[in-house]
């Protein structure tokens, strides 16, 4: 039997918008940067402040940063005595990583392509870290949990995904060649979005599991 969804399930949909946002940006903002090179580079180049591609990414990102927080936070709200403990626990870490990443990255956008060294680079990765440990901290918690309850074991495996392209994402980027950086980077940043994205369908489906 269909039920009628409330306002906060029709935000959940912000998560996939915001997630076409996000790669929109990541598609279309190098048409704005010539010589960029998206195998060698990371997508953080592409609004750096310096880069001749800044406004363009900030036109096509408009909806990435606040329609991302608006998802995760709605969907802490809608979980609350709602799942198991370890997936509201998991989905709490991911909704804090999300804030991060929001407030972290714009605060500390990088000051040149690549790492000029400065005070606000240096930021700018030490935000990155705790990013990234955050979504692996907080996906293997979704994925361990999701997998305990056979009615979000669907979630779980998408938390897996996710976490595997973290992790490939994070190793790659220290072990592929130089010219190739880029690829393994965005491995990292669309699983962040992508799960967001999956977080937001699951809202706007109530969490019914399968």
């Amino acid at each position: 039997m269909n039920r009628k969804r409330d306002l906060i399930q029709w935000c959940g949909l912000f998560g996939v918008i915001s997630f076409l946002s996000y790669v929109t940006a990541v598609v279309f903002s190098p048409l704005a940067y010539p010589g960029y090179n998206w195998m060698a580079q990371a997508v953080s180049d592409l609004s750096a402040d310096n880069a001749p591609s800044r406004i363009l990414w900030n036109q096509l990102s408009s909806l990435s940063g606040v329609g991302s927080v608006v998802c995760v936070m709605l969907v802490c709200v809608y979980i609350q005595g709602k799942l198991t403990k370890a997936l509201r626990i998991g989905i709490y870490l991911f909704a804090a990583m999300m804030w991060l990443s929001a407030v972290g990255y714009t605060m500390f956008p990088l000051t040149d392509s690549g790492f000029a060294g400065t005070f606000q680079d240096i930021m700018h990765v030490v935000v990155t870290i705790f990013v990234v440990g955050l979504s692996i901290a907080s996906l293997l918690v979704i994925l361990i949990g999701g997998f305990r309850q056979q009615q979000y074991r669907s979630l779980a495996l998408w938390a897996a995904l996710a976490l595997l392209l973290m992790i490939a994402g994070a190793i790659g980027v220290n072990i592929v060649p130089i010219q190739y950086f880029g690829i393994p980077e965005r491995f990292s940043v669309i699983a962040a979005m992508g799960f967001n994205a999956v977080l937001g369908v699951y809202l706007f489906r109530g969490f019914r599991g399968k």
